[in-house]
């Protein structure tokens, strides 16, 4: 994902083997440096487990699909299946970033900002990575295959987007889109687990492939409501992961004009807040139409305003010229993320007059 440093050109001096160090966007107290074995440690780096910010942004949309697929049957999410999703977002994430890491490698090694990961640094080699993130999309499979049918299909098509996105910032302005694309990919796949809507999902999908038109003419047919919320919650989360993930390039806006990468930040430039501003109300307008054409109970309105004012706080308080700032605003949207899935879990609940 972006949420893991990206490379600069301000130094080419060769890696120092460090496995001790902290590395770059990891807490001072994080429970790898201060608990975990010594020798499980580079490991445990390489899939970004000393910086849990990134496996929450993976599994939170997870979440929101099985509250809002809940709540549409009147109950509180399947705790079975939060968990998998838990453990799931975990070993995927841990491969998704392993394997960018294996793609960034040499660029990686030259830059004091990146030259202490367990590849540049030499403490894992590139044989063992790659055993890595087989070990964990094999953990990640399993998880998939407890899963429905429909779930397990959608899961599958998820990985053509995690494949092609450490190149996006080679080849687009807006890589951070393209991650909001895939780190969302949870909110369809919950919502397809949770049983409500799933074949309706993979007809859109089979739709959407063969003409715009036609796409568009399913998703507002009659009939075929179930999938409309999710579609809409799915939209919603590719915005905010634009917005999040544009907070967390605004660090490395001098880095990456230097190293020639391209990001949402760097197209904004000063107008990057002003830019999240906007990113941010799409968001909250399309969870708001989710919530709406799902039907959820009063309950969900008064968390989803605490959600868009959580999110117009970033805004308003991101400066371009602090990464410190950036970087806490962007991992603060863990606690954006939970107030969302609480607000449509809390929209199960419907108020009979008497």
């Amino acid at each position: 994902m972006t949420a893991t440093a990206k490379p600069s050109a301000k130094t080419t001096h060769p890696a120092p083997r460090r496995p001790d160090a902290l590395l770059p966007d990891a807490s001072a107290g994080n429970w790898v440096d201060r608990i975990a074995p010594a020798p499980l440690r580079p490991w445990l780096k390489l899939g970004r487990f000393d910086r849990p910010a990134g496996m929450w942004l993976l599994l939170l949309p997870g979440w929101q699909g099985l509250s809002l697929a809940a709540a549409m049957q009147g109950h509180a999410p399947d705790l079975s299946l939060c968990l998998r999703f838990a453990v799931g977002a975990a070993v995927m994430r841990a491969a998704g970033c392993a394997y960018n890491d294996i793609v960034d490698r040499d660029i990686d090694a030259k830059v004091a900002r990146t030259a202490l990961r367990p590849i540049p640094s030499g403490q894992i080699s590139v044989r063992g990575a790659w055993g890595f993130v087989v070990a964990c999309a094999l953990i990640g499979l399993v998880i998939l295959l407890t899963l429905n049918l429909w779930a397990m299909g959608l899961g599958v098509l998820s990985l053509g987007l995690v494949a092609a996105y450490p190149f996006m910032k080679r080849i687009t302005w807006w890589p951070q889109a393209w991650l909001g694309l895939t780190f969302n990919w949870g909110a369809l796949l919950g919502f397809a687990a949770a049983g409500v809507g799933a074949s309706g999902l993979m007809i859109l999908y089979g739709e959407a492939m063969l003409a715009t038109h036609r796409w568009l003419s399913f998703v507002f047919a009659p009939g075929h409501g179930l999938a409309r919320p999710a579609l809409l919650l799915y939209a919603s989360g590719v915005f905010w992961t634009l917005g999040y993930d544009t907070i967390y390039a605004v660090q490395d806006l001098e880095d990456d004009a230097l190293a020639g990468v391209k990001s949402s930040a760097r197209r904004l430039g000063s107008a990057a807040p002003r830019g999240v501003m906007i990113f941010y109300a799409i968001a909250a307008i399309l969870a708001l139409a989710a919530g709406y054409s799902a039907n959820l109970g009063l309950l969900f309105y008064p968390g989803l305003a605490v959600f868009a004012l959580h999110l117009l706080w970033q805004s308003q308080d991101l400066r371009i010229d602090d990464p410190a700032r950036a970087l806490r605003l962007f991992r603060s949207n863990r606690d954006a993320g939970l107030i969302l899935t609480a607000a449509l879990a809390l929209g199960a609940m419907h108020f009979k007059h008497v």
